[in-house]
C-alpha cells in the first residue's frame, strides 16, 4: 500500500509478567505515530487544519487573503437566516393552518408538525454524510436549498388555491370547536404532507452543513482562530434568532393582513433571495475536499476489530499499530489523529500482524487515524444526547404555550398581539443575550472560571440545561395558577375565549428562560461538535446537534401520546392531562413531569461532561506518556 508499519518496541514481543507491564506496553504501542502528526500546535490552542483549503474546482488557494473570512461568512449567514425563517414560520403557523383551514384537531396538527420538525432534523445525518463523503458542503447546501425552495412553493400553492383545501363555507369558530367543519379530503392532506416533508428533506441537507461551511472560512493556522470560531458560532446563532423573530412577527402579520398564501409565499421569496446571495458569494468561499464515505470507514473499523477480537496485544506475530508514514493520513481531508487508550477493543482493527501481508484489505487492517475517528464519534454521543431533553421542552413550548396564550389577554396597551407571535419572545431574549454576551457574560464569568472565553463549551451546555429546568418548572407553576383562575372565573368550558384580566405576558418568564438556555446549550454544542469532530467528519459532527433536535421532536410526540393514554379514563369521564380543552386539562402536571425528566437528564450530563476529555487534553497526555517512556528507556 506504499506505506510502512509503526513498529512496536522490542519488549512488545514478550509476554508481560504483570498487568502493569501490559499497561505500559499498550501505551508504547500507541505513542509512535505522534511523531508524524505535525497538525498539533502549542497545547491549549487546539488542532490546526488537516487539509489545505481549496477553491470550488478543488485546487489549492494561492492567496487565502482574497477568500474566506467574515465577508464570505456573511453570504452563508444570509442563507441560514432565510432557512430558519422558513423553518420557524412553518413550525408556528402550520399548526394553526391545519386547524383553521384544513380542519384538523389541535392534537393531530401538533403531532404532524412535531413529526415534520423531527424528520427535518433527524435526517440531517443524510446531508452530513453526503457532504463529508461525496459532494462537499458547498454543493450539498446548493442542492438541498433548491429542494427546500421547491417545497415552500408547493406549500404556497396549497394555501393559495381553493382546490387544495376543504370548503370553508359555514365553518365558524363554534363549528371548529365541535369538529363539524368539512374535513380535508385524503388527497388534499397527502399533497400537504408531500410538500411539507419536501421542505423537511431540504432542511435536512442544509442544517448540518451551513455552520461547518461557515467555520471553514476561517484560517485554522491563525493565532486568533479560537476567538474567531467562538464569535462565529455566536453570530451564526444570532442569524438563526433573527430569522425566527421575523417568522414570529412579520410572517404572522402578513398572514393576518394578506392571508395564508401571502404568508407562506413570503417564506418562499426569502428563501429564493437567500439562494441567489449564497451563489453570489461562490468566488469567496474556501472549500474542504470530501474525504470519502465516513460510514464505510466506520464499518471497516468495526469489521476489522471483530475479526481480530481474540488477538492479544502481546501476540508474538504482532508487528504494531498500523499507520501511514509522514504527516499525511490515508483519509483525504484529514490529518493524523494521535492514539488514545479509550475503547481498546477498537484498537484491534489497527493491529498489524505478519499474516496481514504487504497489501492488506481495509476490512481487515485500518490505520490508527481511522480507528480514532470512530472512537471520537462514539465519545461525542453522550453530550448531544443530553440536549434531547432541552429540545423536548422547546418543542412542547412551541405548541402548548400557544394553547395557553389563546386563553390569555395579549394586549399591550391598545395593541393586540396575535397569539402566534408569542414565540417571538424567546427569540428576543436570545437576541439580547447574544448582543450582551461579550460585554457582560464573558468578562464576569472569566473572573470566576479563569477561562479565556468565560466558560468552556461543555460548561455553557451545562448552564443552558440548568436554566431549562428553571424554565419548565416555572411553566408548571404558572399553568397551575392560570387553570385555577379560569375555573374560578367561569372559563372552564370556553378555552378559546381570552380572559381579559389575566395577561399573557406571564408567559414571558418561561419564554425568556428557555431562550437563555438555548443560547448557552445550542451555541456551545455547535462549537463543541465542530472542534471535536474528526477533520473529515465535521458535517457528521454538526449533524449530531440536529439529530438531537429531531429526536427531541419525536420524543415530544411519544411522551404526549403516552401521557394522553395513561391519564385518560373514559369510564370515569376523566380527560387526559393534555386535553384539547386546556382549562379542563392538567398541563401543570405535564410541565412538572418534564421538570423531573430534565433534572435526571442534567445529572447524566454532569457525569458525561466530567468524564469527557477534549482532544487537546488527550494529545497533551499522549505527549507526556511518550516523554515518560523515553525517559524510562534511557
Amino acid at each position: 500500500m506504499g506505506s510502512r508499519e509503526i513498529k512496536s518496541p522490542e519488549d512488545m514481543l514478550e509476554t508481560p509478567a504483570s498487568l502493569e507491564e501490559d499497561r505500559r506496553s499498550r501505551k508504547k504501542l500507541g505513542m509512535f505515530f505522534i511523531e508524524s502528526d505535525n497538525r498539533r500546535t502549542a497545547f491549549g490552542r487546539g488542532y490546526t487544519g488537516g487539509t489545505t483549503p481549496v477553491d470550488i474546482h478543488g485546487k489549492p488557494i494561492a492567496d487565502l487573503s482574497k477568500t474566506g473570512g467574515w465577508i464570505a461568512a456573511l453570504f452563508i449567514f444570509g442563507n441560514e437566516m432565510a432557512e430558519r425563517m422558513a423553518y420557524f414560520g412553518l413550525s408556528v403557523n402550520m399548526v394553526t393552518f391545519m386547524f383553521y383551514v384544513m380542519h384538523r384537531p389541535f392534537s393531530s396538527s401538533s403531532n404532524a408538525v412535531n413529526n415534520f420538525l423531527g424528520i427535518s432534523q433527524v435526517s440531517s445525518v443524510l446531508g452530513g454524510f453526503l457532504a463529508d463523503a461525496y459532494l462537499g458542503r458547498y454543493w450539498t447546501i446548493a442542492i438541498f436549498t433548491t429542494i427546500y425552495l421547491a417545497g415552500l412553493i408547493g406549500i404556497t400553492l396549497c394555501a393559495s388555491m381553493k382546490i387544495f383545501v376543504p370548503n370553508q363555507d359555514q365553518c365558524d369558530q363554534l363549528s371548529l370547536l365541535l369538529g363539524s367543519c368539512e374535513p380535508a379530503k385524503p388527497w388534499q392532506m397527502l399533497y400537504l404532507y408531500v410538500v411539507l416533508y419536501l421542505t423537511a428533506f431540504g432542511a435536512a441537507g442544509i442544517r448540518p452543513c451551513v455552520s461547518s461551511f461557515g467555520a471553514d472560512q476561517f484560517d485554522e493556522r491563525s493565532k486568533d482562530y479560537k476567538t474567531l470560531l467562538d464569535r462565529f458560532f455566536n453570530f451564526f446563532y444570532l442569524c438563526v434568532t433573527i430569522g425566527a423573530i421575523v417568522a414570529f412577527t412579520l410572517v404572522v402579520y402578513i398572514q393576518i393582513e394578506r392571508g395564508w398564501g401571502a404568508a407562506f409565499g413570503s417564506l418562499a421569496i426569502a428563501m429564493g433571495v437567500s439562494n441567489m446571495l449564497f451563489f453570489a458569494g461562490t468566488p469567496l468561499y474556501r472549500h474542504r475536499l470530501p474525504g470519502g464515505s465516513p460510514l464505510t470507514r466506520v464499518a471497516q473499523v468495526l469489521v476489522a476489530a471483530f475479526k481480530k477480537q481474540h488477538v492479544p496485544f502481546t501476540r508474538s506475530e504482532l508487528v504494531g499499530l498500523y499507520e501511514l508514514p509522514g504527516r499525511h493520513s490515508a483519509i483525504k481531508g484529514s490529518g493524523k489523529i494521535p492514539h488514545t487508550d479509550d475503547f481498546r477493543c477498537l484498537d484491534k482493527a489497527a493491529l498489524q500482524l505478519k499474516e496481514d501481508g504487504g497489501n492488506p484489505s481495509p476490512w481487515r487492517l485500518c490505520t490508527v487515524t481511522q480507528v480514532e475517528e470512530v472512537k471520537i464519534l462514539i465519545k461525542l454521543i453522550p453530550i448531544p444526547a443530553c440536549t434531547i431533553m432541552l429540545n423536548i421542552i422547546l418543542t412542547e413550548f412551541i405548541t402548548l404555550s400557544i394553547q395557553q396564550a389563546y386563553t390569555l389577554n395579549t394586549h399591550i396597551g391598545k395593541l393586540k398581539l396575535p397569539v402566534t407571535c408569542m414565540p417571538v419572545f424567546p427569540g428576543l431574549s436570545i437576541f439580547l443575550i447574544l448582543c450582551l454576551y461579550y460585554s457582560i457574560f464573558v468578562p464576569v464569568s472569566r473572573r470566576i472560571t479563569g477561562h479565556p472565553h468565560g466558560a468552556s463549551q461543555l460548561q455553557r451546555v451545562g448552564i443552558g440545561l440548568f436554566i431549562s429546568i428553571l424554565s419548565v418548572a416555572w411553566g408548571g407553576v404558572f399553568e397551575r395558577f392560570r387553570r385555577g383562575y379560569a375555573i374560578k372565573h367561569g372559563y372552564e368550558f370556553t378555552f378559546l375565549t381570552p380572559m381579559p384580566d389575566l395577561s399573557a405576558y406571564w408567559l414571558l418568564i418561561q419564554y425568556c428562560l428557555i431562550g437563555i438556555a438555548e443560547v448557552f446549550s445550542i451555541v456551545g454544542l455547535l462549537e463543541f461538535l465542530y472542534e471535536e469532530a474528526p477533520d473529515a467528519m465535521k458535517s457528521i459532527g454538526s449533524a449530531y446537534a440536529a439529530i438531537a433536535g429531531g429526536l427531541g421532536c419525536f420524543a415530544a410526540s411519544i411522551i404526549n401520546s403516552i401521557v394522553k393514554s395513561v391519564t385518560r379514563n373514559p369510564e370515569n369521564k376523566q380527560q387526559s392531562w393534555l386535553s384539547q380543552n386546556i382549562n379542563n386539562a392538567k398541563f401543570d402536571y405535564f410541565y412538572w413531569l418534564l421538570t423531573v425528566l430534565s433534572i435526571i437528564n442534567f445529572c447524566f450530563f454532569l457525569y458525561s461532561a466530567h468524564r469527557y476529555k477534549y482532544r487537546t487534553e488527550q494529545t497533551f497526555e499522549a505527549w507526556e506518556t511518550k516523554q515518560n517512556i523515553l525517559a524510562e528507556d534511557s
